[in-house]
């Protein structure tokens, strides 16, 4: 009860002020798979901001005004090859992005895998993603969000938490503490850019060995290649990528993107020849940045 006391208390203020609001998905002492350790979070602002070693999960929320407001949110998962998180590059200058077209963005400071901190660290992001949404879905009345127009977007390692959360939605990888676990965990939709999606051959090494460890097994290598966890349940998707991307390859969006279309599942994909890896909004880019209004006309043509 003092959790959601807490929570309405910085929404509140947050209105008040016109101040956008950072709060944990956790309340004190109930992280899961949390465990003691030395590490602290780290924060190093140079060109970007970077943060690693996040031990407290939180999303940042950042609200139209309410003339403007759509009444969409998307939730926002920066990449960093879950070693780090480009916390600004791909987080909150994309809300910043979405708030002008009247759309909440939330960013989400995701826990990143580690074998000092926690157990099944595989299962760590996704259980931080899960929470997040259920949190935005819960609180949508004091945030004025539509409950079922909550999507998703992802860069990166992003992407592939994000593809991770529209597979994976419904699978339970923590237990419930509150009543915001009652709520569902499926985005309405899912924007991924230049995702890592597959643990197979395509993968980026660095992100495989950050999540699942230098050592895996196949079961768990096909479990977190989301293209072959796709239904009929998956979210309806938009995809972009550069085909010159030698960080991840441009196939990770491919075999996505067939999985979908074989699925049933209504998928958009936009593939760049030139821009690539961790390009963001491309502003500097006269045709690259145009997939923020692709993405935007993509969004308002859902039903």
């Amino acid at each position: 009860m003092k959790y959601k006391t807490l929570l309405f208390a910085l929404i509140f203020m947050s209105k008040l002020n016109g101040q956008d609001t950072i709060m944990p998905i956790w309340p004190k002492g109930e992280i899961p798979n949390r465990i003691s350790s030395n590490e602290s979070e780290v924060n190093k602002r140079g060109d970007i901001l970077v943060i690693s070693n996040v031990q407290v999960p939180t999303i940042e929320v950042f609200l139209p005004t309410k003339q403007n407001a759509t009444g969409e949110a998307m939730l926002i998962f920066p990449g960093g090859g879950y070693g780090i998180l480009a916390y600004d590059w791909e987080g909150t200058d994309i809300a910043k992005f979405l708030n002008g077209k009247g759309i909440a963005g939330v960013v989400v400071k995701y826990r990143l895998p580690s074998n000092q901190s926690q157990t099944n660290k595989h299962n760590v992001p996704l259980i931080d993603a899960q929470r997040a949404l259920r949190m935005v879905r819960y609180h949508a009345k004091d945030l004025n969000i539509t409950t079922d127009k909550i999507g998703i977007i992802g860069f990166s390692a992003g992407g592939h938490l994000a593809s991770t959360l529209g597979t994976h939605f419904d699978e339970s990888v923590y237990n419930a503490i509150d009543a915001i676990d009652k709520e569902s965990a499926r985005p309405d939709f899912m924007v991924l850019g230049y995702p890592v999606i597959s643990m197979g051959p395509m993968t980026h090494e660095g992100s495989k060995g950050n999540l699942l460890g230098n050592s895996t097994t196949q079961k768990l290598q096909d479990h977190f290649s989301n293209e072959k966890q796709v239904t009929v349940s998956t979210p309806p998707t938009f995809l972009f990528h550069a085909t010159d991307d030698t960080a991840v390859p441009v196939e990770n969006s491919l075999l996505f993107y067939n999985a979908l279309k074989d699925k049933g599942v209504s998928a958009t994909m936009h593939i760049y020849p030139k821009g690539g890896h961790g390009f963001s909004l491309a502003l500097n880019d006269q045709y690259l940045k145009g997939w923020t209004t692709l993405m935007y006309d993509w969004i308002e043509s859902l039903d």
